[in-house]
């Protein structure tokens, strides 16, 4: 880095200009985003004039690529909105084994570059989430339990500080500031690229297992028995209750239909998993795609609709998973046609992601054994409002087994954001925004405020 060159100041759009609602779009489609103006720069050095921009008119920042986790930031009347999806190169180091990443990517736009040279990234389950957001708010994928989070896979950052300034920040230049953004959330500085390591691989043995709805309450317990047990690292899965939408995107076959489904994802040899998944194969599933798999074909396995949509997700992490949490789960969230919830899902973690190493970085592990995601579309005032109340209560079923640290990523409520770290490395981080950014210009969509 850097991997920008520079160039004029990007345009600045405001209210009745061409382009107005288009800039200010969020991901989810529900986020009614009104900033005071958005700047959309194509060079780093375009971000440094957006910010000398925003500080002599009076305004904070907020940067966004893809408009993913928009939703917390709540109103921006006040705000320069800095969108960087314009910025999308990568360059990928094969001998290094690193990838140089500007802040508009998206995952699958990162694994492809990577694979021609041999090479995977820890990217996201869904293949247009932006790589410098998620890997901010930690980042938890597929492989993430034989390599952890994507903010720990961090060799360094572009980063435009509050006071316009230019800066890598890595091991040995910028330390606190490096520390900060791996996990530690958008309130530091607008990133402009991000260096991150890859691993040498080309295929995995993965794919999804389905059934339909109605045998949940088979599946889920034996999924639950699978996870209990002490699982390698190589070995990463999750199960979904899933009502299929009638979108582009999804197969047409599947359009309205319900089922559940567990997913796998291994990268040791297929005799190792298919020893494991015996028992959930003895439930004789309707679909069986686990095979080898090119590593480029991993984002798209969910089936996940793509591209810009009004929906709802909320995440919680669960310090445990007993068969009397799964009955709760089954009794809240049992997929149907008409219900609110589109999906619910229970990832396992642990392995590499649970394990604080000497050089990590704020989120310096997830503790939590399992991510709980819940959501449905909200196209209209009525499925928002029935959303969020499907929402609540899968929430509410699981409050027994609640970990007491939360994920920046998934989080879609404003709160208390001491709940995503450790108080010490919360502590820290209010020290280094009261370092880098006293006047607090900067604005993540969980803010942490200066000490």
């Amino acid at each position: 880095m850097p991997i920008t060159e520079p160039s004029a100041l990007a345009p600045v759009v405001t209210a009745g200009d061409p382009g107005w609602d288009e800039a200010r779009r969020a991901w989810d489609l529900a986020t009614d985003q009104r900033p005071a103006a958005v700047a959309v720069p194509a060079t780093a050095q375009d971000v440094v004039a957006a910010v000398g921009v925003a500080r002599a008119r009076g305004l904070r920042i907020a940067a966004q690529g893809t408009g993913h986790g928009a939703a917390a930031l709540g109103g921006l009347d006040q705000t320069l909105l800095v969108r960087t999806s314009g910025m999308r190169k990568i360059r990928i180091d094969p001998v290094a084994m690193t990838a140089q990443v500007q802040a508009g990517a998206t995952w699958q736009e990162v694994v492809e570059a990577a694979a021609a040279q041999g090479l995977a990234a820890l990217a996201a389950c869904s293949p247009d989430v932006g790589v410098v957001g998620y890997t901010l708010g930690g980042g938890i994928g597929w492989l993430g339990r034989s390599y952890g989070l994507s903010a720990n896979n961090a060799e360094a950052f572009e980063v435009v500080t509050a006071d316009g300034r230019l800066v890598r920040a890595d091991v040995a230049s910028e330390p606190d500031l490096y520390w900060a953004l791996r996990g530690g959330g958008g309130s530091f500085g607008v990133v402009t690229a991000a260096e991150l390591r890859l691993y040498r691989m080309t295929e995995v043995y993965a794919g999804l297992m389905l059934w339909p709805a109605d045998a949940a309450a088979e599946v889920l317990p034996a999924w639950q028995e699978l996870t209990s047990g002490d699982l390698p690292d190589e070995f990463a899965t999750a199960v979904r209750l899933m009502t299929f939408p009638v979108m582009p995107g999804i197969p047409t076959v599947l359009h309205g239909q319900s089922a559940v489904i567990v997913y796998v994802v291994h990268l040791g040899l297929p005799g190792e998993a298919d020893a494991l998944l015996a028992p959930l194969r003895a439930l004789r599933p309707d679909k069986d795609t686990v095979r080898t798999i090119p590593v480029t074909a991993l984002g798209r396995m969910h089936l996940d609709p793509e591209g810009p949509a009004p929906y709802r997700v909320e995440g919680l992490l669960l310090d445990s998973l007993t068969g009397p949490a799964v009955d709760q789960i089954l009794a809240a969230a049992q997929p149907g046609p008409g219900g609110p919830l589109v999906m619910v899902e229970v990832l396992h973690l642990g392995g590499e992601l649970g394990r604080v190493r000497p050089h990590s970085g704020a989120l310096a592990a997830v503790e939590a054994p399992f991510l709980l995601v819940a959501g449905g579309l909200t196209a209209t005032p009525e499925q928002a409002a029935a959303v969020a109340a499907g929402v609540r209560d899968v929430q509410a079923a699981v409050s027994g087994w609640v970990a007491p640290r939360q994920y920046l990523n998934l989080a879609r409520t404003a709160g208390d954001p001491a709940r995503f770290w450790s108080p010490d490395a919360y502590r820290r981080l209010r020290r280094i925004k009261a370092a880098v950014d006293p006047a607090d210009l900067i604005r993540g969509n969980h803010p942490v405020p200066p000490a």
